[in-house]
């Protein structure tokens, strides 16, 4: 998703607190009040599904005192205080986050630290406190989906913490860790109500996706509709809570072939193991239904771990195949095509996920 310009839209926005968030420094003994364009800034963003994190100077209790005593801890996904580089901190967020620095933007009412972190890490954006209240009106902070999840967003990450949090009693057991969270993905056809998010997923995901290709609401209505071609979202919830939709499937049906079109998987599970899980089980819904199963995959900057994930769930390049464009595509470059020998399936894979096909 891109703003005017052609820069990604932001995904999260990492506040300065000293004299940015609030009018003072919490380090000098007062009570520094939030200011009120930063705290409506704070809210209608959320309200967008962008994220909000911090990264100042100072002592972290003292800050997490404040920032609870005024009723803002609930706003931040991340919170970060210290001494070092305010840049590092920014890295260390949106590795956190598992976001893209060219998704991430900074403000500060320090022109030094702006200045640190755009040399530091130039995809950043930095923004002076006294643009705070600005913000929301900046096209790269609108979103072009505001959906039901999107207000969601923070609630999400903040449970990723907590799942976090427990991965690290874990340690290097990390087998151990998956198997303890008890993940359910629910597989079913997407509903009128899904396609408004189904289509965000598409402009939103790049890493775990097999094509690259978007489709808006419109087009995801008239392709759940056409009798070979089906739309199917995925769900995924363990035992802190719900992920929310996380995936999708766009497949056309031949008489031969269950084509997937489309295929990808939120970043926010790309650490979930669960990409080859949602493979195996098309793959196996296409083989019962007398196809073989086909994937396209079109070769992008950030896409290289799909056509690994591609690959390891079984898919092989069929050699001699000119393939149909997919509805609604214009031009762009051939797809790789790919396709599982049905005589050659390997016993389901014992597995962390268990999958259940939900009913709508």
């Amino acid at each position: 998703m891109t703003a005017a310009g052609g820069a990604p839209v932001v995904k999260c926005l990492v506040w300065d607190l000293d004299d940015t968030l609030w009018d003072g420094v919490v380090l000098e003994g007062d009570e520094p009040e939030p200011f009120p364009d930063a705290l409506k800034t704070l809210r209608t963003l959320d309200e967008r599904g962008i994220l909000h994190a911090a990264a100042s100077r100072g002592e972290y209790a003292v800050t997490s005192r404040h920032l609870d005593r005024h009723g803002l801890e609930e706003w931040f996904s991340d919170v970060r205080v210290g001494w070092g580089a305010k840049s590092e901190a920014v890295r260390r967020i949106a590795e956190g986050l598992n976001i893209g620095l060219d998704t991430v933007a900074f403000v500060d009412n320090d022109p030094v630290e702006r200045a640190e972190v755009a040399s530091a890490l130039p995809a950043v954006r930095c923004y002076p406190a006294d643009q705070a209240g600005a913000l929301p009106d900046l096209a790269e902070f609108q979103p072009e989906f505001v959906t039901e999840e999107a207000g969601r967003r923070r609630q999400l990450y903040r449970t990723e913490r907590r799942r976090k949090a427990a991965e690290e009693e874990f340690g290097e057991d990390r087998q151990g860790f998956l198997t303890s969270l008890g993940l359910e993905m629910t597989l079913r056809e997407a509903t009128e109500d899904d396609l408004t998010r189904a289509s965000e997923l598409t402009v939103r995901t790049h890493q775990l996706n097999t094509s690259g290709l978007t489709y808006d609401a419109e087009e995801l209505r008239k392709l759940s509709a056409s009798a070979d071609h089906r739309v199917q979202v995925a769900e995924l919830r363990d035992k802190f809570g719900d992920y929310g939709i996380i995936g999708l499937a766009v497949t056309e049906l031949t008489p031969h072939d269950s084509v997937l079109r489309l295929m990808l998987m939120s970043c926010r599970v790309a650490s979930r193991g669960v990409g080859t899980v949602l493979l195996d089980h098309l793959i196996r819904e296409a083989v019962a239904s007398g196809r073989r199963p086909v994937a396209h995959f079109v070769p992008t900057e950030t896409n290289r771990n799909m056509l690994v994930t591609l690959r390891f769930a079984g898919f092989a390049p069929a050699e001699g195949e000119d393939p149909a464009p997919a509805a609604g595509e214009e031009g762009g470059a051939a797809p790789l095509v790919l396709a599982v020998d049905p005589g050659r399936l390997a016993p389901p894979r014992k597995s962390h996920v268990r999958v259940v096909s939900g009913t709508n």
